[in-house]
C-alpha cells in the first residue's frame, strides 16, 4: 500500500514564503515622486525612522517630509508621522496641500529678485537667473523648485543641512518674494515708474541701427 505524501513540510514552506512576502512588502520603500491626477505633483524630500522606548521594548514609527506643488507658482510643504511609511507620506501630503502658498515668478521661469530666507539654523540664498541656467540647487531646495515650476534659479545653503530647516528656510525666502506689479500697487504708482520703459523699444532701436 502506497503512502500518501506528507503535507506538513509544504504547508510550513508556504507559510514561510508568505511571511517573507509580507515582510518585503512592509520594508519596500515608496516611490520618491508621485503625481496625483494632472494638477499637483508631490516629492518625498526625506523620511526618517524614529523609535520610542517603552516597557516592552522599542516602538518604531516613520516621519516623512513632503513638498507639493502645481508647477505653476503654488507650492507647500508638510510633515507626517505614522507607524507605516505610506500613512506618514499621506499625512504629510495632506498637510502640504492645506498650507500651499503662491510665489510670483518672472516670465513663469525664475524669481523677480534675489532673496534670503532663514529658519532656525537654516539659511538659504535664492537668486534669479537668466534663461537656460536651470535649477542650480541641491537636496531639499531642488524638490521645492521643481514642484513650484521654477526653471532657472541659483540657490545656496549657508546654514544647516537639516532637510526640515532647509525646506522651512526656503519657504521663508519664497514668502518674501514679490513682483513689480504688487510693489507698484502698494505705492500707488505704475510699473513703468519702477522698472522704466519696456526693453523692446531699445531692441527695436538697436535693430534699426544694425540694419
Amino acid at each position: 500500500m502506497a503512502r500518501e505524501p506528507r503535507q506538513g513540510g509544504e504547508g510550513q514552506d508556504g507559510e514561510q514564503r508568505e511571511r517573507r512576502g509580507r515582510t518585503r512588502q512592509r520594508e519596500r520603500e515608496p516611490r520618491p515622486e508621485r503625481t496625483e491626477g494632472e494638477e499637483l505633483k508631490d516629492k518625498l524630500v526625506a523620511i526618517n525612522r524614529v523609535a520610542k522606548v517603552v516597557k516592552g521594548g522599542r516602538r518604531f514609527s516613520f516621519a516623512a517630509l513632503v513638498v507639493v506643488g502645481d508647477q505653476k507658482g503654488r507650492v507647500g510643504w508638510g510633515a507626517g508621522k505614522a507607524r507605516e511609511v505610506p500613512e506618514a507620506i499621506r499625512k504629510a501630503t495632506e498637510q502640504a496641500k492645506r498650507g500651499m502658498i503662491r510665489v510670483p515668478m518672472r516670465e513663469g521661469r525664475t524669481l523677480h529678485h534675489d532673496v534670503i530666507g532663514e529658519f532656525g539654523a537654516g539659511r538659504v540664498i535664492l537668486r534669479a537667473a537668466p534663461a537656460g541656467t536651470g535649477i542650480i540647487a541641491g537636496g531639499p531646495m531642488r524638490a521645492v523648485f521643481e514642484t513650484l515650476g521654477i526653471g532657472d534659479v541659483v540657490a545656496k545653503c549657508t546654514g544647516t543641512t537639516n532637510p526640515h530647516n532647509m525646506v522651512k528656510a526656503t519657504f521663508a525666502a519664497l514668502s518674501r518674494c514679490t513682483s513689480p506689479r504688487a510693489v507698484a500697487q502698494r505705492r500707488g504708482k505704475k510699473v513703468t515708474d519702477l522698472i522704466g520703459a519696456p526693453r523692446r523699444d531699445e531692441a527695436a532701436a538697436e535693430a534699426t541701427t544694425n540694419g
